[in-house]
C-alpha cells in the first residue's frame, strides 16, 4: 500500500462491519515524525461514534461467544496468514506513522504475529471445573466465559504488538472489542487491526474502531457502561486517571504505564556482553519503549572498564532515517520531547553528570546520548526517559547496587548481568520489578509468558494463561441432583 493509499484508505471509522466518517466536529492529522509530513487527515470520533461501537460490539459478542472453537481458531490462523503475506505493506507503516526503525519494526511484526498465533490457541484453553460439595446430590461447576466486551486503548510506541496483545486474545476467548488507537498512530493502533480481522473474515459487530482526542472522548470510552475491562498500555499519569475513573464505575482494568528500568552490572560480569546487551536494551526504537533501560547501575570495580566498552559500542550506532536498514536510532514521536530530554541532559551536567556522547539533535532526531557518574537525586534518574538518553550510575557493592535499582516508584522490567547465574537469580528475586532477565537486557516479551510491572508500572497481567485469566470470567452454577431439606422449613418424617 503506498503512502497516497493510506490517504484515501484509513481516515474512517470502523464501525460494525463499516469504514465510516467521524461525527466529531475535529479534524485530526496523522503525521510522519521523521519527516513531518502529514500522512492523512480524518474526522474524529465522538460520543455517539463510541455509543454505536459499544452497542454494536455488545451484540455482537452474544453471537461471537458462541462460536465454535474451531472457527475462532481458523479467524485467528487467517489473520497470521495475512500478516504474513503484508509484511512488507506493514512493516512500511510502523517506519511511516510511529518512526520505527526497520530493525524495530521487524522485532515489532514478529512480537505481534506471535500473540496472534498464541492466541488462536486460547478457544480450547478455557477451562471450567467441577467442585465436590457438602450438600447430598449437589454438583458443583465452575464455568469459564468472556466477560462481554473489552475496551481497548492503544499506545504509539509499539502499536500494533500493544493492541494486538489485548486484541487478539480477546476476540479469541469469544469477546467483543472496541479499539480507541493512540491519536499518533490511528492506522497501526487500529484501522490496520480492523483491516486485518476483516479481510480473515470476522463477523461484522466484534470488533470496531473508534479514533479521536483523548481529551474529548477517552473519558466517556472508559466510563461508558457497556465494557466490562479497560485495557490501557500508555503512561502511568494517565493510567492512573484511567483506573480512578474505571473504579468509580466499578470496571476492571488491565494496565501496563511507565517504566524507570534499570540494568544491574556486577563485578563479575562479562563486559563485553553486558555492554552491547545494555546498547540494544536503552537505544531500541530510540528508547521509547516502556521496558527499555533507563539507569545502568555499575558497580565500582568495573565501573570504569564498562563505561569505555560501552561508549565504543554506542558510538558505532547510526542514527537518523528509520527507513535505513542499518539505522537503529530514529526520530522521537514529537519533536517537542527532543526538548524535553536536552533540557533534562543540561540539567544533569550542571548537576555534575558528565556528557560522554550526543546531547545535540537535528529535527526530531537525538542523537544518542550517554551520562556517566550520574548520582541518585538527580532529577534524570527520577523519572522515564523514554528518549536515546543513558544514564549511567555507580554503585560500590551489590546492595547498593539493588537499593538504587529499586529507589524507583516504578517496577516494570529490569536486568542483571553475573557470570554466577544463581546469584544473579538471588539479585533479580530482590528487585522489586514484574519482570527481572539475568544476563540479558530489560526489552523482552514472549506471548506465551506473563507480562507486567509492579508498584506505578500497572496493574494486571497479559500474556498466555494470565490473558485468558483477564478477559474472561468464572461463575459458579450448582446442580441439585436430588431436592434438599432445609432445617426450619421442610417437612421432615
Amino acid at each position: 500500500m503506498t503512502l497516497m493509499d493510506t490517504k484515501q484508505t484509513w481516515t474512517k471509522q470502523y464501525i460494525n462491519g463499516e469504514w465510516i466518517e467521524g461525527s466529531g466536529e475535529k479534524t485530526m492529522e496523522n503525521i510522519n515524525p521523521y519527516t513531518g509530513e502529514v500522512i492523512a487527515t480524518w474526522r474524529s470520533s465522538n460520543k455517539e461514534d463510541i455509543d454505536r461501537a459499544y452497542e454494536a460490539a455488545e451484540k455482537g459478542s452474544v453471537e461471537w461467544s458462541q462460536t465454535l472453537p474451531s472457527q475462532k481458531e481458523e479467524i485467528l490462523r487467517k489473520v497470521s496468514m495475512l500478516m504474513v503475506e503484508r509484511k512488507d505493506e506493514i512493516i512500511q507503516l510502523l517506519i511511516t506513522e510511529s518512526g520505527s526503525t526497520r530493525i524495530k519494526a521487524e522485532a515489532e511484526f514478529a512480537a505481534a504475529k506471535r500473540i496472534v498465533d498464541e492466541s488462536a490457541s486460547f478457544p480450547y484453553r478455557m477451562k471450567g471445573e467441577i467442585l465436590p460439595s457438602n450438600t447430598a446430590g449437589k454438583e458443583n461447576r465452575v464455568v469459564r466465559e468472556p466477560k462481554g466486551v473489552i475496551g481497548v486503548i492503544g499506545p504509539w510506541n509499539f502499536p500494533l504488538h500493544l493492541c494486538l496483545r489485548s486484541v487478539a486474545p480477546a476476540i479469541a476467548l469469544g469477546n467483543g472489542v472496541v479499539i480507541k488507537p493512540a491519536s499518533d498512530t490511528p492506522i497501526t493502533a487500529g484501522w490496520l487491526i480492523a483491516d486485518l480481522f476483516n479481510q480473515a473474515g470476522l463477523p461484522k459487530g466484534v470488533l470496531h474502531v473508534v479514533a479521536g482526542s483523548g481529551s474529548e472522548i477517552g473519558d466517556h470510552f472508559v466510563a461508558h457502561p457497556i465494557p466490562k475491562v479497560i485495557s490501557f498500555t500508555g503512561s502511568t499519569e494517565v493510567g492512573q486517571g484511567i483506573g480512578k475513573l474505571a473504579g468509580e464505575h466499578l470496571k476492571e482494568t488491565a494496565l501496563e504505564l511507565g517504566g524507570n528500568n534499570a540494568m544491574v552490572v556486577l563485578e563479575d560480569a562479562d563486559i563485553e556482553r553486558a555492554s552491547e546487551a545494555a546498547v540494544f536494551g536503552k537505544f531500541l526504537h530510540q528508547g521509547q519503549i516502556c521496558m527499555a533501560l533507563n539507569r545502568i547501575i555499575i558497580h565500582t570495580d568495573i565501573y570504569d572498564s564498562f563505561v569505555d566498552a560501552f561508549v565504543a559500542k554506542v558510538k558505532q550506532i547510526q542514527a537518523g532515517d528509520p527507513a535505513d536498514s542499518n539505522t537503529l536510532v530514529g526520530p522521537l514521536i514529537r519533536e517537542k520531547e527532543v526538548e524535553r530530554l536536552l533540557e533534562l541532559v543540561k540539567n544533569a551536567e550542571k548537576a555534575g553528570a558528565r556528557l560522554l556522547l550526543g546531547g545535540s539533535s537535528k529535527g526530531s532526531v537525538l542523537q544518542p546520548t550517554v551520562l556517566a557518574d550520574v548520582k541518585p537525586e538527580q532529577e534524570i534518574v527520577q523519572q522515564e526517559l523514554f528518549g536515546p538518553v543513558a544514564v549511567l550510575m555507580r554503585a560500590k557493592d551489590e546492595a547498593e547496587a539493588v537499593r538504587l535499582a529499586n529507589d524507583t516508584p516504578y517496577g516494570l522490567s529490569g536486568s542483571v548481568f553475573t557470570t554466577n547465574l544463581e546469584r544473579g537469580y538471588q539479585v533479580a528475586k530482590r528487585i522489586e520489578s514484574g519482570m527481572v532477565h539475568v544476563n540479558d537486557q530489560s526489552v523482552n516479551d514472549e506471548a506465551h509468558v506473563m507480562f507486567g510491572g509492579e508498584k506505578s508500572s500497572g496493574i494486571g497481567r497479559f500474556g498466555g494463561d494470565w490473558a485468558i485469566e483477564k478477559f474472561t470470567r468464572t461463575r459458579w452454577i450448582s446442580l441439585q441432583h436430588q431436592y434438599r431439606t432445609y432445617p426450619g422449613v421442610s417437612d421432615v418424617d
